[in-house]
């Protein structure tokens, strides 16, 4: 399991974002210097961190941040 603090801090220094935890929620077409090689980055980061993998297209539907981390940490 990933916390949410973990997530932030991925995001930050794996995807040099500059997100805190009140973007999240934030659409992903909002978010500064977000692109879709982001998007696989951030999967393949998530998928090493929690030992499995992703349902990528789900992940291709989230809509924001928050929404990838749900779908990572979903039981």
């Amino acid at each position: 399991m990933i916390s949410v603090e973990e997530y932030v801090t991925l995001l930050r220094d794996e995807l040099a974002l500059p997100v805190t935890e009140d973007d999240l929620g934030r659409s992903l077409d909002t978010v500064d210097a977000w692109d879709s090689v982001h998007l696989l980055t951030l999967c393949t980061l998530l998928e090493r961190q929690t030992g499995r993998p992703l349902p990528f297209a789900r992940v291709l539907e989230a809509p924001s941040l928050a929404a990838v981390y749900a779908l990572a940490t979903a039981s």
